[in-house]
């Protein structure tokens, strides 16, 4: 039986797709929910899977345009094993075919016009003889010899090797928009920093229970997902956006959490913050995730967030000015944690920081209501029981 192989759909406002890697090729055996190829639109890249065991046959191949839904192959489920898809090895007879004289060889007695012509050149020469008319060379002094110039040989830029990378279409959108965000908006970015030993304090000490409880660990996320929710309500401005002449302020706390993957940036977005608890908060992230780095992810899974966080501090970036997630108006960036000298109650001491940005369109969000929710989430912070109590 032939099982159709089709290009899943992904959302209203994708059309087509390109066809990015194929995993396999056409004869190969496949077991069900194998990789065969990855496809990329200009929102997302998704792995599509074979949807049972059998011979792979693919009617694609890579930079081919395929459209959702589109049948581009099918697997071969007629009772093949991966040993049985395997062709028989084809027996080599014991009588060798005789070998034949190549035609392509000259023999070896053939003689042609032009060695009996420099023969009869040759014979009339005689090449010992030298020329006694010719003056011999006087010598010159070493001191007269003019050293030899060796010349340099430049070398141009049109030598230069380059290595040529096509732009995936999930790039050239991340490209083009990050473009019209900088010319489109009036972004700037607020700073601030925050004592993390509060939250790293708590964390160790409830690490051990929560993971009995919930079977996933406590991360730093969810500290932070939980402090930008509850500033929004104080600030709801801050995930406010421009639609056509309006101010549009979402009642739902939809945060979105970048996550970086082979292929680009993605923002999957965690619904009803309010709502979930940190547990909830982990597992929603955790999962979002894998489904991103493993191509997985759906349009609807990026869909709708009003304010996005993303964290530079996991590959070590200690200060950055994030940009906008359109059409956001607000992102918070996180970085890494750096012991730093302090004073505390006036008293010299060592703690673990980390600084805080807030990329903002000042089309919408003004300078006063920025700082106020950047101070709120840096109070929650350092004070993170009262929340998580309250939550769990």
């Amino acid at each position: 039986m032939k099982v159709e192989i089709k290009v899943p759909e992904a959302g209203e406002s994708v059309t087509e797709a390109t066809v990015a890697e194929l995993f396999c090729k056409n004869g190969d055996f496949v077991e069900k929910e194998a990789e065969l190829l990855e496809v990329e639109t200009d929102k997302v890249n998704q792995v599509i899977h074979a949807p049972e065991a059998g011979t792979i046959h693919l009617d694609v191949k890579v930079d081919d345009i395929v459209k959702p839904l589109q049948v581009i192959g099918f697997v071969d489920t007629s009772g093949a094993t991966k040993e049985e898809s395997k062709a028989p090895v084809e027996e080599k007879s014991g009588v060798q075919e005789e070998q034949k004289p190549s035609s392509a060889q000259p023999a070896k007695e053939e003689k042609t016009s032009s060695d009996q012509s420099a023969r009869l050149f040759a014979k009339d020469k005689d090449f010992t003889a030298v020329d006694k008319k010719e003056p011999e060379p006087k010598p010159v002094s070493p001191s007269l010899e003019k050293p030899a110039i060796k010349e340099e040989k430049k070398s141009s830029s049109s030598e230069q090797e380059y290595t040529k990378t096509r732009m995936s279409s999930l790039r050239k959108t991340i490209a083009k928009r990050l473009v019209e965000v900088k010319n489109q908006t009036a972004m700037l970015t607020t700073f601030n920093e925050v004592d993390m030993s509060f939250v790293m304090g708590l964390r160790k000490k409830e690490q051990e229970s929560f993971v009995k409880r919930h079977g996933i660990k406590l991360g730093f996320m969810s500290f932070f997902v939980k402090a930008v929710t509850e500033s929004l309500k104080q600030s709801p401005s801050v995930h406010s956006f421009i639609d056509e002449g309006y101010i549009l302020t979402p009642s739902a706390y939809h945060i979105g959490v970048a996550v970086s993957t082979e292929k680009g940036l993605m923002v999957p977005v965690i619904r009803d913050c309010d709502k979930l608890s940190f547990a909830g908060i982990e597992k929603g992230i955790a999962q979002m995730a894998k489904s991103a780095r493993e191509g997985k992810i759906s349009m609807d899974d990026l869909k709708g967030g009003s304010f996005t966080i993303t964290n530079g501090g996991t590959f070590g970036s200690m200060l950055s000015t994030p940009i906008l997630n359109p059409p956001q108006s607000a992102i918070l960036g996180m970085h890494n944690i750096v012991k730093r000298v302090v004073v505390i109650d006036d008293k010299i001491e060592i703690r673990p920081m980390m600084y805080l940005a807030l990329s903002y369109d000042h089309r919408v969000i003004d300078g006063k209501e920025s700082v106020s929710f950047l101070v709120k989430v840096k109070e929650i912070l350092e004070n993170p029981e009262k929340l998580m109590f309250e939550q769990e």
